[in-house]
């Protein structure tokens, strides 16, 4: 007999499938309760909406990059970036379903959550106070490294790291 949990994270890796491949809007729970074999009632026992479900898979992701700047402060930009880099590059799939549905963050109320790690890392790279230009650096930087972990998430994780931290490193040298 399969575990609780065991049932929620096969209904949680089926909906992440789905939802890359045709979006989230377009995926309904009978499509996930399909592909998984289960009846949509028995869905609901572990997910009481999409929203749910949405939430709980993009969840991880929110709730490590606040634990990644909360315990941190300012100091080595590289052991930052390469840290940073280790983190989006684990929560990969999870960024690009978020890319494909940017809507789905204020949906579920959380994209000031978002913004909120995203200005403290800032903060972590360039201080309490930087220039505009260096905030835009810092914005290139850290979106640059996300993307990479997206777009080139088939190549070996050294290479892609390697690069991407450099290029990061390099455009916050303002």
């Amino acid at each position: 007999m399969a575990r609780l949990s065991d049932t929620k994270t096969r209904i949680q890796a089926v909906a992440r499938e789905l939802f890359l491949e045709q979006g989230v809007q377009n995926t309904s729970l009978k499509q996930i309760s399909d592909r998984l074999g289960i009846t949509k009632p028995a869905l609901y026992y572990h997910f009481e909406s999409r929203d749910d479900l949405v939430r709980s898979i993009i969840q991880p992701l929110i709730d490590d990059l606040e634990t990644f700047v909360a315990g941190r402060e300012s100091g080595d930009r590289r052991r930052l970036l390469d840290d940073y880099f280790d983190l989006i590059w684990r929560h990969r799939e999870v960024i690009m379903l978020v890319l494909h549905a940017p809507a789905t963050l204020v949906e579920l109320d959380l994209m000031d959550r978002m913004w909120a790690w995203r200005k403290r890392l800032t903060a972590l790279l360039l201080g309490p106070a930087p220039s505009t230009a260096a905030r835009i650096h810092a914005t290139v930087a850290l979106g640059g490294m996300s993307d990479c972990a997206v777009e080139h998430a088939a190549l070996p994780f050294d290479e892609v790291k390697s690069a991407a931290v450099e290029a990061a490193l390099t455009v916050l040298a303002i």
